[in-house]
C-alpha cells in the first residue's frame, strides 16, 4: 500500500522575482526608505530572501541595507530549549537595538517558527519594531502573527504543504504545493 503525492508549481522564477521585487517596493514605501532598517532572514530560506530583496532595494534606491541571519532551532516551542545568544546568531553581532527589523521566512504557516524568532531577537535587545514578510502565507495560524508583507497567498488545506524551493540551496527557483492523492495498493 502506497500514498501518493501530487504538486502543482504555483510560483516559479519569474513569479518569485516578481513577488520579491514587489516587497521591496512596499519595505522602502512603508518605511519611507530603509533609514535604520535591518533585514533578517530565519534560516534556511529566509536569508536567502533578505539577501535578494536586499539586493532590489539597493538596485531601486542606491543604499545598501544591513542583512543578518537567524537560526532559531534553540527557541522551538517542540524542541528541547538550549537557550544560547551566541547560537541565535550568524556572522556577529546582529545591530536590532532601536533598529527597524524585517523579518524573513519562506512560508508562513501556523507563526511558531515567526514567534521562536522573535523571541531570538527580542534576546538580543530591543528593537523599535518588527515586521515580517514572507514568500508564501498559507493560513492556519495558530498563533496571532500576521505579515506585513506577503509574496502570495495560497489557502491550503491541512492535507497540504507547501516546498519552496531557492536556487541558493535547490538549485532552481520554485514553489510548489503538494497534496497526498488516495491510496494505492
Amino acid at each position: 500500500m502506497s500514498d501518493t503525492a501530487e504538486h502543482t508549481i504555483i510560483m516559479d522564477e519569474m513569479g518569485i522575482r516578481r513577488a520579491l521585487t514587489r516587497i521591496a517596493h512596499e519595505i522602502l514605501e512603508k518605511n519611507k526608505g530603509v533609514e535604520n532598517c535591518t533585514l533578517i532572514g530565519i534560516r534556511t530560506r529566509g536569508i536567502y530572501l533578505a539577501k535578494r530583496v536586499a539586493e532590489r532595494i539597493l538596485d531601486i534606491e542606491g543604499v545598501p541595507i544591513p542583512v543578518g541571519e537567524i537560526d532559531i532551532t534553540s527557541y522551538r516551542d517542540d524542541r528541547v530549549k538550549v537557550r544560547s545568544v551566541e547560537n541565535a546568531q550568524e556572522g556577529g553581532k546582529l545591530q536590532i537595538q532601536d533598529r527597524k527589523i524585517i523579518l524573513f521566512d519562506d512560508v508562513l504557516f501556523t507563526g511558531r517558527t515567526v514567534r521562536a524568532a522573535m523571541d531570538a531577537l527580542i534576546d538580543l535587545g530591543r528593537p523599535q519594531m518588527i515586521q515580517l514578510a514572507v514568500l508564501v502565507d498559507r493560513g492556519h495560524r495558530e498563533l496571532p502573527i500576521r505579515p506585513d508583507y506577503v509574496g502570495k497567498n495560497v489557502p491550503t488545506s491541512k492535507s497540504e504543504s507547501i516546498e519552496v524551493m531557492l536556487t541558493e540551496k535547490d538549485e532552481k527557483d520554485e514553489v510548489i504545493i503538494r497534496w497526498l492523492r488516495g491510496k494505492q495498493e
